[in-house]
């Protein structure tokens, strides 16, 4: 059937192929027709409305890593597209579908340089630098297939931000369209069987290997599983992964437990992960090698070729995390392929782990009253602070999409408006999101749109009074001289309670596991102040950042 409608209903029509059910949007002049068009589809498509644009991306962040369907933002170009920036680079880094829809100058300033209302040079391009796919529609008659390309684009191979824009004028104006059915997404393509085969070599002779799994091999539990089991062989996880294989399954170890293990691993197999651990993080971050350091093989599972370029395996296996795990265990099950003799290695290693990671206080105390107070389906959100530190390896993760951080970027202050978007993704789900006082600061606006739109996040904001990290290492690196580290106090339960949201004051974690339990019950927007002292809190970073550990043979 074709129909004459205006680009910006043009656009919502075909996102609503696509089931789009919620799009976080900052609304402006130039993306008006856009908005009214929302306006019209409220029935099928919710509009959640934040203080900031940096918001917008990061709730539609959230809301894809919690249900693994593509997010959905808007926000007006130029300096609106820019504010949005650190949340598209998190979503390059964590993998997550997103999609921006926004405006540009009107057509007959394109290129011109006239200073137009938010114009910067070439948007389009810069968006395209560092995202997977960026891309203009010139009219509503090409709003359709351009729509579908981008959910092509931003869910094929490794998931990612892609973005849209559209004119001001041609936003506004009518056009004829088609309404089709949006296409299927294409089939990834099958495993090397060559590359299988040598890969089942090399596991022949292994006698000690590794698994690790990124956020590429979230769909990929029950193929990690018997993968893991058929070779008893330990998963572990730094970040995106963990959740894959539950924390209370025998031959899952977090990431000190593992490093445990790592002297007497012979062979690691990655997969859908860059492999930060045993690359980088028991590397000091300093060494760029491109390969494991010999006797050690490597084994990796990726859905992108050129991400076998950046850490050289031994056999590289190009397909899906799930198409590809499953494919090399049934090969070594036809084999007759499977090892035995390491639970009680591994039961070492958790002993001696469990050990180590006790002594970083008071943040794993902390994080054992929230761990017991939230299901193992709940949610959590870490920011960069002390306790979001301790997490990576703290915090045991039972499922995935439970556990989500920001990647590699690491950035600061994204916790709060992520957990926002998470929640409208998984209103059946509690969430918390843990911050430090700087970290809440960065979008504590957005307290009033959990307010507005009753979002019931339950924020748990550990107040020192400081950038604690930097401020922990300019006084041990600096001759005890800090700068721009330490923060004025602030009473964060007032400041809730100013924006409509419950607030509460704890400061031990035994105060704050009946104020966690009852604000999380109420299932309304809350927050929980824990004051603690900045130079009682016990570094995590040792057991994070480790030094080489070479293989040692038997």
């Amino acid at each position: 059937m074709t129909r004459t409608v205006t680009g910006g209903q043009a656009i919502v029509d075909a996102i609503s192929a696509h089931n789009v059910d919620t799009v976080f949007a900052l609304p402006g002049v130039q993306t008006y027709p856009l908005m009214d068009a929302l306006k019209k589809a409220e029935n099928s498509i919710r509009v959640i409305g934040p203080r900031h644009e940096q918001a917008a991306a990061y709730m539609a962040m959230g809301y894809a890593r919690a249900t693994g369907r593509p997010g959905v933002f808007s926000v007006v170009p130029g300096p609106g597209v820019l504010n949005t920036g650190a949340a598209l680079c998190t979503a390059v880094a964590v993998n997550a579908p997103l999609l921006l829809l926004t405006g540009e100058v009107p057509s007959p300033f394109l290129g011109q340089g006239r200073g137009h209302l938010h114009e910067i040079p070439d948007q389009r391009a810069t968006l395209a630098s560092f995202i997977k796919w960026a891309e203009r529609i010139p009219n509503a008659t090409a709003a359709r297939p351009l729509v579908d390309e981008a959910f092509q684009r931003m869910q094929a191979g490794r998931p990612g931000p892609v973005a849209l824009e559209m004119c001001w004028d041609t936003m506004a104006q009518t056009a004829p369209v088609v309404d089709r059915v949006a296409p299927a997404l294409s089939c990834d393509a099958p495993a090397d069987p060559s590359m299988i085969d040598r890969a089942v070599d090399l596991l022949r002779d292994a006698k000690r290997p590794m698994i690790m799994v990124g956020s590429g091999a979230q769909h990929a539990g029950a193929e990690v599983r018997a993968l893991a089991e058929m070779l008893d062989a330990p998963v572990t996880a730094f970040r995106g992964g963990r959740g894959i294989l539950p924390a209370d399954h025998p031959l899952c170890v977090n990431s000190v437990e593992a490093y445990e293990l790592w002297r007497d691993t012979d062979l690691l197999i990655g997969i859908g992960s860059r492999c930060e651990l045993q690359a980088m993080r028991w590397r000091g971050m300093m060494d760029a090698s491109d390969r494991l350091a010999p006797p050690r093989k490597l084994i990796r599972i990726e859905i992108e070729p050129e991400e076998l370029l950046r850490l050289k395996p031994d056999v590289g296996i190009v397909c899906d995390a799930a198409t590809g795990a499953g494919v090399l265990g049934d090969a070594l099950s036809r084999e007759g392929i499977s090892k035995t003799g390491n639970r009680q290695r591994i039961a070492r290693a958790r002993e001696k782990g469990a050990e180590l990671v006790n002594g970083v206080q008071p943040q794993v105390s902390y994080l054992e009253v929230i761990r017991q107070a939230l299901p193992r389906d709940g949610i959590l959100v870490k920011d960069m602070c002390q306790a979001g530190y301790a997490s990576y390896f703290a915090w045991p993760v039972y499922e995935p999409r439970t556990y989500i951080t920001s990647g590699y970027q690491g950035n600061l202050g994204y916790a709060y408006p992520t957990a926002l978007g998470a929640k409208v993704g998984r209103p059946d789900r509690p969430v918390v999101a843990i911050l430090g006082d700087g970290g809440l600061m960065f979008a504590a606006a957005e307290l009033s749109t959990a307010a507005q739109h009753g979002i019931g996040v339950v924020a748990i904001v550990f107040n020192n009074r400081a950038y604690g990290n930097v401020r922990r290492d300019q006084i041990t690196n600096f001759s005890g001289r800090t700068v721009a580290s330490d923060l004025p106090g602030v009473d964060y339960v007032k400041l809730a309670e100013a924006n409509g949201v419950k607030g509460y004051l704890a400061s031990s974690p035994s105060e704050l596991a009946p104020l966690l339990e009852q604000a999380i019950a109420a299932d309304v927007p809350a927050l929980i102040e824990v004051r603690v002292d900045p130079d009682e809190e016990v570094s995590p970073w040792p057991l994070i950042v480790r030094p080489d550990v070479p293989y040692s043979g038997d």
